[in-house]
């Protein structure tokens, strides 16, 4: 007899019976126990974690975007003097430079020469517009070179320029001289309000001064300027033979001179009979070293003389502080 199924099946039992085959039985089907399934289910799971997955295909790399071209501004070069804003010193400064940059021009409406650092503070400052210098923005001053500059920023730019030019001065102000200019007290307060600045002189104290050898150095100085990444407290004290182009040999970084004018005053009688006196003097120099702004200058170079408006004198500063314990 075979079971198919749970059916019986009668004459399967008579075909298989002449053979004398032994009956087969078919069971149903049977599922796995549980816990072989669980078994063979970690087992698999293990071997599936050996397996090393198939590489990835990787995507090719998104083309670059071309970058977006950023126009670079032009830097803000403020410019001022001590000899007056229609001088012909800073006409040829302003002409020098007019295409490195945003001129604006704030300078004393009269001469300030040897005003040093002076600041107005007793009578109220005034600035008017002018229109002198073709397609630059001019302003005048009824202050001081020092005033001018700090006017221009807080007044006029409302921002501090990435540059300050002051000069071109009609004489030299070369060792003792940076003292008492205003032309480089100007360039000094640029520095102190953290703006790299730089005052140009011409050894020339004639109206009609020929500018030509002082247009190319201040532009070369001017460009190195720009190109260097300089610290922010920057003055530079320059002066300029005067000399043909030609013979103008190059720039100097200098030290200043130790150099001095030795000083007399002319005594004389008004018509009142009162007196009033006269400076005068004669420029003494007595630093005989040849790494000084007076030799570049007496050698025909320009002199390039870095200087700072910190007055501390470190080596004495030492020297006390051992000393005076």
């Amino acid at each position: 007899m075979i079971i198919i199924n749970n059916i019986q099946k009668d004459t399967a039992d008579e075909n298989y019976s002449n053979n004398n085959y032994p009956p087969v039985v078919l069971l149903p089907f049977m599922p796995t126990p549980f816990w072989r399934s669980q078994k063979k289910q970690r087992f698999l799971l293990r071997m599936t974690k050996k397996a090393k997955p198939s590489p990835k295909k990787s995507k090719p790399a998104p083309a670059a975007k071309p970058k977006a071209s950023v126009k670079k501004e032009k830097p803000v070069i403020l410019i001022t003097n001590d000899d007056g804003v229609t001088a012909p010193g800073i006409q040829n400064l302003v002409e020098a430079v007019k295409d490195m940059g945003k001129i604006v021009v704030v300078a004393p409406d009269k001469p300030q020469s040897g005003m040093g650092h002076a600041i107005t503070i007793g009578q109220p400052l005034r600035l008017h517009k002018l229109h002198t210098i073709d397609n630059v923005e001019t302003w005048s001053c009824t202050g001081t070179p020092v005033d001018c500059v700090k006017l221009a920023v807080d007044k006029v730019l409302h921002r501090k320029p990435d540059i300050c030019l002051s000069g071109i001065n009609h004489g030299a102000n070369h060792s003792i001289n940076v003292i008492y200019s205003g032309t480089m007290s100007a360039a000094v307060e640029a520095a102190i309000e953290s703006i790299p600045s730089a005052g140009f002189s011409l050894l020339d104290y004639r109206i009609d001064a020929d500018f030509t050898g002082a247009r190319k150095y201040v532009r070369l100085i001017v460009e190195k300027m720009l190109r260097t990444k300089l610290d922010k407290h920057t003055v530079l004290n320059v002066n300029i033979p005067a000399v043909a182009t030609e013979l103008l040999k190059g720039f100097k970084i200098c030290k200043q001179a130790y150099a001095k004018y030795e000083e007399d005053f002319i005594e004389r009688n008004d018509p009142h009979g009162r007196h009033y006196y006269w400076l005068t003097g004669e420029f003494v120099n007595f630093d005989k070293g040849t790494d000084t702004d007076v030799w570049a200058l007496a050698n025909n170079y320009v002199s390039v003389v870095p200087v700072q408006f910190d007055l501390t004198n470190y080596v004495l500063k030492s020297k006390l502080e051992k000393l005076w314990k």
